[in-house]
């Protein structure tokens, strides 16, 4: 053999494992830097603290009785055309609940059943425009020392008072705090149904402070230290939720603040210097994908649609363009947990395949995500669409929560759930031509057991690092971080609860 013969064959011995290096070894075992990029204040609710009432966020469901008549507040038929406010019933349900669109600390919108706001005609109280304005915006003037005692002041500067059943109207201009005043109403809020997300920590924040509190949280909560803590214990990827407003930093549009987007270019770069990778995943989408806190909706309404569809592809477009030859890159997944049947099949596999093709524009190497929808949903109906693409991914989240039968369940009943019924969902995804990969995005090693042992906890995390190992693409465990421990891979690899070396 000459010697320029042996020369280039040694060049492309070289080349070669360069090329490679920067493909990805499947499967994948990687964490969730959930509440990091994205809000999830039940993960750490102390970054709540500093809003002034707090406690009336956006999406907070309230309800109103008045304290002279006894009934509640209505909007008749769930608002809609010639829907009237009503203090005429004795027990609250759907038509009777209020959501709040908050404009400041006092300042609100009242969104009904329907998805009207709340606004006056003349002196009266009605239920029918589909955007609020300055006739649709209340001040809640809460009471000293009982501050679910209120009034409520309209536009007009006077407050909403009861005088009869059928009748409320925004007419009094009187003071005090008396059963026997028609302007006094009992306010209660439906503590089950409060949002924490994104949305409510940067409106409720406002545009001086919202700022720096995330900016504050961003460079504190996940560090290039914890990226080293990952590879050093076995982890080899990161899955990072973020918001559609990424796309538009520095910039985005209110409440929502920039500087998202840096912290994820760090991202990417802690990544590579530790021989990770990264999964870049639309966590929230532009009208909410499912209505949970996670989504950054405004009030828990789902509103993504057909007319979502471009603008949430210009995101994927985005983050495309911008890591597409990035070494760190994994995978784009296109939307997490749509939820069924509000998100139709249709117009999810529309926006897959755009999606897809955004992606591929730019890199024919990354993987591309789909989340399969929650709800009432065939697990497998992505399966044929996602078999015409290119290395595309499934994804399916497995917790042993949420549902009434995990309840009853004993520690040996929850092992073998996974070992069994686990087993057999994952097997219903996997295709036998291996197209698509399969992942198992969210898990964690929590339960609905109280008092369980340390052992118990070992036994329950080994027995789902064992069958979602099986997953072709891999798993990601929720979360990194959260105060509570066993959500936390962090604490559960520092205490010895999980070992993945």
């Amino acid at each position: 053999m000459g010697y320029h013969h042996v020369l280039a064959l040694y060049l492309f011995l070289c080349v070669v494992p360069v090329s490679l290096a920067q493909d990805i070894n499947l499967p994948l075992k990687a964490v969730n830097l959930g509440n990091w990029l994205l809000i999830e204040g039940w993960m750490k609710p102390p970054l709540f603290d500093g809003i002034p009432n707090n406690d009336l966020l956006d999406g907070t469901q309230v309800q109103f009785k008045s304290t002279k008549l006894q009934k509640y507040l209505a909007a008749e038929n769930g608002g809609g055309s010639g829907s009237t406010v009503v203090v005429n019933r004795d027990s609250a349900s759907g038509w009777e609940t209020f959501r709040l669109w908050r404009i400041d600390e006092s300042s609100f919108n009242f969104r009904v059943f329907n998805k009207q706001f709340v606004g006056l005609s003349n002196r009266d109280v009605v239920a029918v425009s589909d955007s609020p304005g300055n006739s649709e915006t209340f001040r809640i003037v809460r009471k000293d020392g009982d501050p679910n005692r209120v009034c409520i002041q309209a536009s007009n500067g006077l407050f909403l008072q009861a005088t009869s059943g059928t009748q409320l109207t925004a007419d009094y201009g009187g003071a005090g705090w008396e059963d026997d005043n028609p302007s006094v109403f009992i306010m209660t809020i439906l503590s089950d149904k409060t949002l924490r997300g994104e949305y409510q920590i940067t409106n409720g924040y406002g545009p001086d402070r919202a700022p720096q509190v995330l900016q504050d949280h961003w460079n504190s909560y996940i560090t290039e230290d914890d990226f080293r803590f990952l590879s050093s214990n076995g982890l080899d990827a990161v899955r990072i939720p973020v918001g559609w407003w990424i796309a538009k930093d520095p910039s985005p549009p209110k409440p929502f603040v920039g500087g998202s987007l840096k912290a994820l270019d760090n991202a990417f770069s802690w990544a590579q210097n530790y021989g990770m990778k990264v999964i870049v995943d639309l966590h929230a989408v532009e009208g909410s994908q499912n209505g949970n806190d996670h989504s950054a909706t405004r009030d828990g309404y789902l509103e993504w649609g057909n007319s979502k569809i471009q603008d949430t592809v210009a995101v994927i477009d985005f983050l495309a363009a911008r890591y597409a030859n990035h070494p760190a890159l994994a995978a784009i997944e296109l939307m997490n947990e749509p939820m069924a049947p509000g998100v139709t099949l249709d117009s999810l596999k529309n926006y897959y395949k755009a999606g897809y093709d955004a992606v591929r524009k730019y890199t024919s190497r990354a993987y591309v995500v789909l989340s399969n929808r929650l709800g009432p949903a065939d697990a497998k109906e992505l399966l044929s669409f996602a078999q015409g693409l290119d290395r595309v991914v499934v994804d399916v989240h497995y917790y042993s929560l949420y549902s009434d039968m995990f309840n009853s369940f004993s520690v040996q009943q929850n092992i073998d759930f996974i070992h069994n019924q686990r087993a057999s969902d994952l097997d219903t995804v996997t295709t036998s031509s291996g197209v698509p990969l399969t992942f198992v995005g969210e898990w964690v090693a929590e339960w609905a057991i109280n008092g369980a042992s340390k052992e118990e906890y070992q036994r329950f995390a080994s027995a789902q690092v064992d069958v979602y190992g099986r997953a072709t693409f891999g798993w990601a465990y929720w979360a990194y971080k959260c105060q509570y421990n066993h959500w936390s891979l962090k604490w559960m690899i520092e205490n010895n609860y999980i070992n993945l070396n």
